[in-house]
């Protein structure tokens, strides 16, 4: 991790062995990247997309509990929790995104070249965890969803997720631009589900405003403490940094230097475009929680469940619940997708092993219901939240696996060449890395003390 290696270094792509595989080798490099010539928007536009799979995990249904119980019990007072949380994700991701279009090699694979077999085996183990937990919580939100909808039983909403599988399968035969078409839409409705919420709950703009500033009683009160470290926690998912480093191959950029450079500043500009409407949603949720359940006597809301019953009558507007149910449903089919990819990913880049999409898929899916459908049976609704809050501990459990790397690779010159990243930008990551690594710890370590 030094600097005193030469800046002609090459990055970690040029020095490695022949047998390099490339990062999801069916959609590397097949989405074209117009020419130099071209206008800065039409090469803005070809970048599009990689920004906005990755932010689907920052809006995932296991983020939901937080965001929800912070404003029905705190208020707006957390919202400047979750624009740190996110300004922390930012920086993370493009740190991602950076690894991946300067070595040519994703986190995974990153991780295979620097390690020895056994480190590596205890990665992979830890990561097939995470997207086993962050699938539970798809299928738990997918199933809420359903039965909220459409009167489904949980155990039911649960085993018609397997279908997923097929319009996954069906998309990324069509085209990695057309997978990127359906998760932008989706994003697009659960975002149309919360600006009419906004606007049906109407909150007072000051106290929006004020709940950005940072106060004081978020540290110095317990249980407002821990919601925020909850919020914290639940950002970050470990599974997008292993994701970003890979998708934004996809696109047809020049593999040189200048080629590299160019496609670092838009795919930056891509991930924090979509993270800030990532932060929209998020505080949406808080926002919407704040106004309908804050100021109304139910301040103990905190069940995805019970927002959608209070929301229409407390809010006065016929469809509100519907509206969130809808955006829930969204939220958990776009989560199926990129965890999908992410599995992948991470079997390749760890073992050089390669399944079909739709056996990868199912098999994810398959270990998430089972445990779905055992809590259903025996303690009912009520305990698939508590099992809701366990995928949250499991991913908080992994998040240094990916993390630790990640700031390691892209601080060491020998690794990116001379694209390493800048001294105060180390620093800045390791602090992050740092803070969102101590809080996830606490977290945890309040979860099971508890």
């Amino acid at each position: 991790m030094s600097d005193s290696t030469t800046p002609s270094t090459p990055p970690v792509e040029s020095r490695t062995s022949p047998d390099m595989r490339k990062s999801l080798p069916d959609a590397f490099s097949s989405i074209h990247v117009p020419g130099a010539d071209a206008s800065w928007i039409r090469r803005f536009l070809a970048f599009v997309g990689p920004g906005f799979m990755v932010s689907v995990g920052y809006m995932d249904p296991g983020n939901w509990a937080t965001d929800l119980q912070g404003g029905s019990r705190y208020g707006y007072t957390l919202l400047c929790v979750i624009m740190l949380s996110n300004l922390m994700a930012i920086l993370l991701q493009a740190l991602s995104a950076r690894l991946g279009i300067a070595t040519g090699r994703d986190l995974a694979q990153a991780c295979r070249n620097h390690f020895s077999p056994r480190v590596n085996i205890v990665l992979w183990l830890a990561c097939e965890l995470a997207i086993i937990a962050c699938d539970l919580a798809e299928v738990i939100g997918t199933a809420v969803a359903l039965q909220l909808l459409f009167g489904l039983p949980l155990l039911g909403g649960a085993l018609l997720s397997i279908l997923d599988a097929l319009v996954v399968l069906l998309l990324m035969n069509r085209g990695f631009r057309y997978l990127e078409a359906f998760v932008i839409a989706l994003l697009g409705i659960i975002a149309l589900c919360f600006g009419i919420q906004l606007v049906a709950a109407a909150p007072p703009v000051h106290s929006v405003l004020a709940g950005l500033l940072p106060d004081p009683k978020i540290v110095t009160t317990p249980g407002m403490l821990y919601v925020a470290i909850g919020i914290i926690g639940a950002t970050v998912m470990p599974h997008n940094l292993y994701l970003h480093s890979s998708i934004v191959q996809t696109r047809a950029y020049e593999r040189t230097p200048t080629g590299r450079r160019d496609a670092i500043r838009w795919t930056t500009w891509d991930s924090t475009i979509a993270l800030t409407l990532a932060l929209f949603i998020n505080a949406a949720i808080l926002i919407v929680a704040a106004a309908a359940f804050h100021t109304s006597g139910h301040q103990d809301v905190a069940e995805i469940q019970d927002a959608y019953r209070l929301l229409s009558p407390i809010l006065g507007l016929g469809m509100a619940s519907t509206l969130f149910a809808l955006a829930l449903l969204a939220a958990g089919t776009n989560s199926t997708i990129t965890g999908t990819l992410a599995g992948q990913i991470i079997m390749e880049g760890f073992l050089h092993l390669r399944i079909p999409h739709w056996a990868r898929r199912l098999l994810t899916r398959g270990l998430a219901i089972v445990p779905v459908a055992i809590v259903t049976l025996i303690y009912g609704n009520r305990g698939v939240g508590d099992l809701l809050m366990a995928s949250q501990v499991i991913l908080s459990l992994q998040l240094p696996f990916a993390v630790i790397p990640l700031v390691m690779f892209v601080s060491d010159r020998r690794t990116m060449g001379e694209f390493v990243i800048s001294a105060p930008a180390r620093i800045l990551s390791w602090l992050v890395a740092g803070l969102i690594l101590l809080l996830n710890f606490k977290l945890l370590y309040d979860t099971l003390a508890g």
